[in-house]
């Protein structure tokens, strides 16, 4: 059994996306992370706009694969690197309203990521011996994930 512990929830923007197309890989889109914030019981802050990005890739399968880079800074100034993969897919009328920024019920599809941490902070050091797991929902203005520690 896998026990877990709430760390924070994560709201980002995202601004813009470009669209790359369809590449030997499959449809490549990369998004630009506008900022956000976090906040949890141990730890709260922004998310730098200035170092933040998702590379997106829609699979043939319709799987949406998402390789997220995120610099976070804590209320108290320690700056935290995060970073995660993670899958997003559900029924194809789901994903295409989901597409046109339409509200969806968040258990009407699977978004799933599995964050880690890097930090030179003394404060957050633990977070460099954990892993994460996050459940994820999509906004018009950028995802929303509950992330908790695995304990």
């Amino acid at each position: 059994m896998i026990h877990t512990r709430p760390l924070f929830e994560i709201r980002l923007q995202v601004l813009e996306i470009v669209d790359l197309g369809d590449t030997p890989l499959g449809r490549r889109r990369i998004a630009s992370v506008a900022g956000g914030t976090f906040e949890g019981e141990r730890l709260r802050g922004e998310v730098l706009a200035s170092a933040a990005g998702d590379w997106l890739l829609q699979r043939a399968d319709g799987t949406t694969a998402l390789d997220v880079r995120l610099t976070l800074r804590t209320d108290d100034g320690a700056l935290v690197y995060m970073a995660y993969r993670g899958l997003r897919h559900g029924p194809p009328e789901v994903m295409a309203r989901l597409a046109a920024g339409e509200t969806v019920d968040p258990n009407s599809y699977y978004f799933r990521v599995a964050p880690t941490f890097e930090t030179s902070s003394q404060k957050y050091g633990w977070l460099n011996r954990i892993l994460a797991v996050g459940i994820g929902r999509r906004e018009k203005t950028g995802p929303i994930y509950a992330v908790h520690e695995i304990l």
